[in-house]
């Protein structure tokens, strides 16, 4: 019997809502099979602050030091209501980039996956989205001008101004890239390396580090995208596209672009890995606006646990089982509120129902 420890971060806004959903999951996995988990919960994010004084208290920090993986909901706060805690101390700077430091997640994998039978929550024409769309975006997490350092004040001429420093070196690629051509490797031996070298110095490095590190994998045909002219590919032809490898600020950018492609951030989890430690999450935000109302889908959370299950505790079987659960229940023509509108042909469900669907097909599977 194998047992691991799960760190609960649930966060902010619909976090409790979601993580719940995806926790019923987590128990069913346990039943199907020779394996217990150790839920433990902790404060992170907006709720951790105004309880603790601190986004990611010390105790969330011991607890998520003996876990074997952190499962973390959506954080952050409205517009208004950040402004109630000190700029250092939000969610994003307090806790977020912190955590991604001291575990040093460096490899973000984002899944943008639309099978044909789902098209219609895409804004995108049928005949664009073809067969389906299945990529996965590759982003360097704990570089780049997120991670440089950061100056403001007046200058000599009076103004008010403010410097961040974009900085990588070719360990931070080298690593990145191994991670994204191994990926390639597994499924169609395509890398879509993502860069902006006709300006940026960063990613004319990039490019060399990439060049070299692609002489290891020659069977994988890499092709080079300017991020804006990838930008308007994903829109023309996402299609075309399998693994994509960028930096920081590319991937933040681009894997929102993919929650556009999708019709929502709600149907992207995403798999924050470092070399000991991993994070798992929706990629959306807290959503405030609709906290509380039992309309979040729970997809993108439900989807992270999937992430998990394969590549922190190799279920790779029961993790393609939770992916199929999840979009056979919209195969059914069922949704939430906040990924349909009344009057589209579908049938709408709350968060705990969708949940709910999502276990009794998980439950109906072949055990793997």
């Amino acid at each position: 019997m194998k047992h691991y420890k799960i760190a609960v971060l649930a966060g902010d806004g619909i976090g409790p809502e979601i993580t719940h959903e995806a926790l019923k999951v987590l128990e069913l996995i346990e039943e199907r099979n020779a394996v217990t988990f150790e839920l433990m919960p902790a404060a992170f994010g907006a709720c951790a602050y105004f309880e603790f004084g601190d986004a990611f208290p010390q105790g969330t920090i011991d607890i998520c030091d003996k876990a074997d993986a952190i499962l973390k909901g959506p954080i952050g706060l409205s517009h208004e209501e950040s402004k109630k805690i000190p700029v250092d101390k939000q969610p994003e700077r307090g806790a977020l980039l912190p955590m991604r430091r001291r575990y040093n997640t460096y490899a973000n994998f984002r899944p943008v996956s639309l099978p044909k039978a789902l098209a219609h929550f895409s804004p995108l024409k049928p005949e664009i989205i073809g067969e389906g769309i299945d990529l996965i975006m590759v982003r360097e997490l704990v570089g780049g001008l997120y991670f440089g350092s950061k100056e403001r004040g007046i200058n000599d001429q009076g103004l008010r101004y403010v410097k961040e420093t974009l900085e990588y070196d070719e360990l931070q690629i080298r690593r990145i890239m191994h991670q994204a051509f191994k990926l390639a490797m597994k499924r169609r031996k395509l890398l879509h390396n993502i860069h902006k070298s006709n300006v940026l110095m960063s990613s004319v490095l990039w490019n060399e580090v990439m060049e070299e590190v692609a002489k290891e994998y020659p069977e994988v045909e890499v092709v080079n995208y300017l991020v804006d002219a990838a930008a308007t590919a994903l829109c023309l032809k996402p299609t075309q596209f399998d693994v994509m490898v960028m930096e920081n600020m590319f991937g933040d950018i681009l894997s929102d672009q993919g929650g556009g492609i999708l019709g929502s951030l709600g149907l992207m989890p995403s798999a924050c890995l470092g070399d000991d430690k991993a994070y798992y999450e929706p990629s959306h935000g807290s959503a405030p606006d609709i906290a509380g109302k039992g309309i979040a889908n729970p997809y993108s959370m439900i989807g992270s646990v999937a992430m998990m299950l394969e590549s922190s505790f190799g279920m790779d079987g029961e993790a393609k089982n939770v992916w199929a659960a999840m979009q056979g229940v919209f195969a059914d023509g069922y949704s939430t509120a906040d990924l349909s509108k009344s009057g589209s042909g579908v049938v709408m469900i709350s968060t705990q129902q969708f949940g709910d669907k999502v276990v009794e097909k998980l439950r109906a599977m072949p055990k793997v």
